[in-house]
């Protein structure tokens, strides 16, 4: 397979995670108890974390306790969390709107810690996707609800800075993906438990279809989704890996015209059209080597704490992207 080929190969399997996180809203509308944001991400996370430590039966050492928690914290816990109560609060999809954000924060960040240069191709981008999901998913009904409008800006800081450490930081030698991902969705989980037992309780019951729910989050939702999300990370710039994450308002609102009979507008066919604009922009504009799969040799100094280095002229090495 070609590099470009390669890249596209890799690009969609990729997003393949945030259309899976798309579903997310018809999940908890549909599936879930009420107003239990705190539960919801718990339940999404600890428990898929967990399964994947058993599986990669590795623990973090070193270092990657402090970076695990924090990472954790970032792509996880506060994400999670941030985007339900912005999910809760924000009708019409202003909550997709405000997570339109994320990619101009991964912008800036991989410029100053991955040493990625500003594209006037990339700022583009971010405008027109910015735009195309404010087209897609904003009716005359929209409200801003300042806490939700917060919760957003605050969940597309936290996860675009976690996106730029995990790639500044890459894994440590010898261990796999699936561990380093259990790290992050067990770390992410623990955060959350103590304000979950603290401020909402665990259900006194719950029905087929709320565990039915929960499962299909946790299993399909965290679990497949967040291997494929850090894969990707991997293997792809940190700012191209971003824009992927505007498939998840396009899913929303298609899976909302198949299943909940809402309408699809020529407007909407435009803003849809211009989010797979931005995304493509910068697919074809971030075509620097790539690195390769888990069993690439990470940048020096990774997993020690030392800055990495540049790598030589023929090494796979990894490029710049929530």
């Amino acid at each position: 397979m070609s590099g470009r080929g390669r890249i596209a190969a890799d690009s969609l399997t990729t997003a393949l995670a945030p259309m899976v996180w798309g579903s997310t809203y018809l999940v908890t509308t549909e599936f879930l108890p009420p107003d239990r944001p705190l539960l919801a991400a718990l339940l999404r996370a600890l428990p898929a974390g967990l399964l994947l430590v058993l599986f990669a039966r590795a623990l973090p050492t070193g270092v990657w306790w402090w970076r695990s928690l924090v990472l954790g914290t970032l792509n996880i816990g506060a994400f999670l969390y941030l985007l339900y109560v912005a999910a809760y609060l924000l009708p019409g999809g202003v909550a997709a709107l405000v997570m339109s954000v994320q990619p101009v924060i991964v912008m800036l960040l991989a410029a100053l810690l991955l040493g990625d240069r500003l594209r006037p191709a990339h700022l583009l981008a971010c405008l027109l996707g910015a735009f195309g999901v404010g087209l897609l998913v904003v009716g005359p009904e929209a409200a801003l609800d300042p806490v939700g409008v917060l919760a957003g800006l605050v969940a597309a800081v936290s996860m675009g800075s976690g996106i730029v450490l995990a790639k500044r930081w890459g894994r440590p030698e010898g261990v796999s993906l699936l561990g380093v991902t259990g790290w992050q969705l067990t770390a992410g989980g623990l955060v959350l438990l103590p304000p979950t037992l603290l401020f909402e309780g665990l259900p006194t019951s719950l029905t087929p279809v709320n565990l039915a729910g929960f499962a299909y989050l946790g299993l399909v939702g965290a679990l497949l989704s967040y291997v494929l999300w850090f894969r990707g990370l991997e293997r792809l710039p940190a700012l191209a890996v971003s824009f992927l994450s505007f498939a998840s308002p396009l899913t929303a609102t298609l899976l909302g015209f198949l299943l909940l009979d809402e309408t699809l507008t020529p407007v909407q066919g435009l803003g849809a059209l211009a989010a797979v604009g931005a995304v493509l922009l910068v697919q074809l504009t971030s075509h620097r080597p790539v690195g390769r799969g888990p069993g690439s040799r990470r940048p020096a100094g990774a997993g020690t704490g030392a800055p990495p280095q540049a790598a030589p002229p023929d090494a796979a090495r990894t490029s710049e992207t929530v």
